[in-house]
């Protein structure tokens, strides 16, 4: 008796494409394996202190968006 058919790709081409062939989804993350160890310091540095100037511009903002409110019944009443 004859060997049985071990593999064949018949069709499958066709079922791929029936919904489309979908790019691979970014990573929302790079990695950083094998970076410059000099380039990764500097950046963990970078993103720690542009927290605090986030943060700064955050409180000015809040502050700022306080007066208007409390100025805005004042001119109403002009």
């Amino acid at each position: 008796m004859a060997k049985s058919k071990n593999h064949t790709a018949h069709n499958q081409g066709h079922k791929n494409h029936r919904n489309g062939i979908k790019r691979a989804p970014n990573q929302r993350h790079v990695s950083t394996k094998g970076m410059d160890p000099k380039f990764l310091r500097n950046q963990r540095f970078a993103k720690k202190h542009n927290k605090k100037a986030v943060k700064v511009l955050q409180k000015q903002q809040k502050a700022a968006a306080a007066a208007a409110v409390a100025a805005a019944p004042a001119a109403t009443k002009q």
